[in-house]
């Protein structure tokens, strides 16, 4: 797929998809992994000379009405800050009408994109209106957590602008392919969290690409049954005064830890107990420690309980490092499955 990297920019205005769906509370940010993210693209943008990076996101479910409490503008300042440059911010057009950017300001963030139901509707006219509104010259996708809807922002903009990946979505891609298809040998899946009907379809469609697979978090405690010899389903379990199980117990982390060891290849999904509760995240405290102090492995970290938890993880211990921690939930686990993602599908080959 053509990149950023493959075009040139030079006095375009480009509009650019990210996503910004951070998670708030009191109206402030609570994780801006997302948002940081984004910065590297919109940067090399500028640097090789755009004339403009009009930023389009969604936040929450809106569902087409304005709630002001799902605005973008607590983002804005946000970038800004990052950006140490002037973040314009813009509401969504009305049709027909342009939106009057000053030309010093060389970055723009439009307001929430699922205020109007066009967005997730993938209407057309939604996003053309967009597009003269601000006169672009090309788009570029780099929301990769959204590249797996059909929405007027992933989908129906190829229609009208020529469609490139910016170097987060690029990112993703080449670490996702890697692992799943040039992957070095022994590759461990680590499989967590609570629904095994959300887990299984990757366990089936990976149990045959690697060596070994470890199932823990509430599914273990469930009672998962695993036929398949390469599957360790772990078998025993902290357990809080009721009884309940809450964590994979010293027994199955040490056995784990031992696969982490000699494993080339690692891919993490879900957590291993009930980390919100510090007495409960040991067992995914450890796996997060090891696999991020394996500098020699190739390391993916995916879904978004188990990127929070290693995002705040890396904020107390900046020495671990991993390949890939995921901005994509649903995406990337679709695109580990081998599903056709509209949002890649449209960027030019």
């Amino acid at each position: 797929m053509k990149t950023i990297r493959d075009i040139n920019v030079k006095d375009k205005i480009v509009l650019m998809r990210v996503d910004y769906n951070v998670p708030l509370k009191n109206g402030k940010i609570v994780d801006d992994l997302r948002v940081r993210a984004s910065v590297s693209t919109i940067e090399t943008l500028l640097k090789r000379g755009a004339k403009r990076v009009v930023l389009l996101s969604h936040l929450g479910r809106p569902e087409g009405r304005v709630d002001m409490k799902l605005s973008l503008s607590v983002v804005a300042k946000a970038l800004e800050k990052m950006l140490k440059r002037v973040v314009g911010f813009y509401p969504l057009p009305e049709e027909g009408a342009k939106i009057s950017i000053p030309g010093n300001v060389k970055v723009a963030l439009l307001e929430n994109l699922r205020f109007d139901l066009g967005e997730e509707g993938n209407s057309k006219e939604f996003i053309k209106n967009i597009i003269d509104a601000v006169d672009a010259d090309m788009y570029v996708q780099d929301g990769f957590a959204v590249v797996h809807r059909a929405h007027a922002s992933t989908d129906a903009v190829k229609e009208f602008l020529p469609v490139y990946a910016g170097l987060l979505v690029e990112k993703e891609v080449v670490n996702l392919d890697k692992v799943m298809n040039k992957p070095e040998k022994p590759v461990l899946l680590i499989i967590g969290g609570a629904k095994v009907e959300d887990k299984q379809p990757l366990i089936e469609k990976l149990v045959n690409k690697v060596d070994y697979i470890v199932v823990g978090g509430k599914i273990a405690a469930d009672g998962y049954k695993a036929k398949n010899e390469k599957i360790y389903v772990a078998e025993d379990f902290d357990e809080n005064a009721e009884g309940a199980k809450l964590d994979i117990g010293p027994l199955s982390t040490a056995k784990l830890a031992g696969m982490i060891t000699d494993a080339k290849t690692i891919i993490w999904n879900g957590l291993l107990g009930y980390a919100e509760d510090p007495a409960y995240a040991t067992a995914s405290t450890i796996t997060a420690e090891m696999i991020g102090e394996h500098v020699s492995a190739e390391t993916v970290i995916c879904g978004g309980d188990t990127t929070g938890f290693v995002e705040n993880l890396m904020k107390e211990h900046p020495n671990l490092s991993y390949s890939l921690v995921s901005t994509g939930g649903g995406a990337a686990l679709e695109y580990l499955l081998g599903e056709k993602l509209p949002g890649i599908s449209a960027i030019e080959k």
